[in-house]
């Protein structure tokens, strides 16, 4: 015989008895996919006005510098080289920044606290950040190829000339590599710096002050020569534009790139993970 249980407001409570309540299922929740937030953080790329057009830039730009090259370019310099060219330097400059501002945007638009909310490991927002922004490199050099190639036959049929197709595979492969290189670095000094303003300023100095200072050093210096190659990553990644790149090469690439690219990041990335988020 079971008893009631009488609470102090004098109302009969719910029997306590073993195996008369009903069991509670677990709420099972599951994290959000990788694909998911790599579309997300896409999208984000192109939401506001100023990222659209940044993006946009990157084809308005391959389309100016081959109207340039047909323009005023010498008939025996209308090749695919001479476009690939004239069409790398621009995006150059672009591609980093659109890495860089991949992260600042999270701090400088304060979208980061809602980000960081919504997935709570930052290291998963971060990794669909680096995923997107090497794919965002690998895609428009093959815009830029196509709008180059486009404009070796325009420009060989203006001049009554064959297409030449100086370009291998090997050759576009190692100017892949060397643009997602120097995207990888403005992203590295968004996770760095964290700021927009303060990431393009630093990515001017990597580009512009650092390789000037360290080619001046070379000139006047003579034991700083040999060093060179071991110590700028500028100069280190010039030489994934040439015909061919040797071993020695690849080496002075990844010594460069793990002081000035992998150590940086990797610091950046776990005072990302530990600050504060305001």
């Amino acid at each position: 015989m079971s008893t009631a249980v009488i609470t102090p407001a004098g109302t009969p409570a719910p029997e306590a008895a073993a195996g008369t309540a009903p069991a509670r299922r677990a709420r099972t929740i599951t994290p959000i996919p990788t694909t998911r937030l790599m579309k997300v953080e896409l999208r984000k790329m192109f939401d506001t006005r100023a990222g659209f057009w940044l993006m946009a830039s990157v084809g308005i730009l391959s389309v100016l510098a081959t109207a340039a090259v047909i323009a005023w370019a010498p008939d025996s310099a209308i090749d695919q080289e001479t476009f690939s060219t004239a069409i790398g330097m621009p995006l150059s400059v672009i591609l980093p920044i659109i890495g860089l501002l991949s992260i600042t945007s999270e701090y400088s638009q304060r979208t980061g606290l809602t980000t960081y909310t919504l997935v709570p490991w930052r290291g998963r927002v971060v990794l669909a950040k680096l995923l997107v922004t090497i794919g965002i490199g690998v895609v428009s050099m093959f815009v830029a190829l196509g709008v180059g190639a486009a404009g070796n036959l325009l420009g060989s049929t203006i001049t009554g000339l064959d297409p030449v197709w100086n370009i291998s595979v090997e050759e576009f492969t190692n100017i892949v590599i060397a643009n997602v290189l120097g995207m990888l670095i403005g992203f590295m000094l968004g996770v760095v710096l964290r700021s927009s303003a303060a990431a393009v300023v630093g990515y001017f100095v990597y580009s512009l002050v650092l390789p000037g200072a360290l080619a001046a050093l070379a000139a006047f210096q003579e034991w700083f020569r040999d060093l060179q190659p071991w110590v700028d990553v500028n100069y280190a990644l010039a030489a994934l534009f040439d015909d061919g790149v040797t071993a020695e090469q690849w080496q002075q690439i990844g010594v460069t790139t793990l002081v000035w690219l992998w150590i940086p990041l990797a610091l950046g990335l776990r005072r990302v993970l530990r600050a504060e988020v305001k």
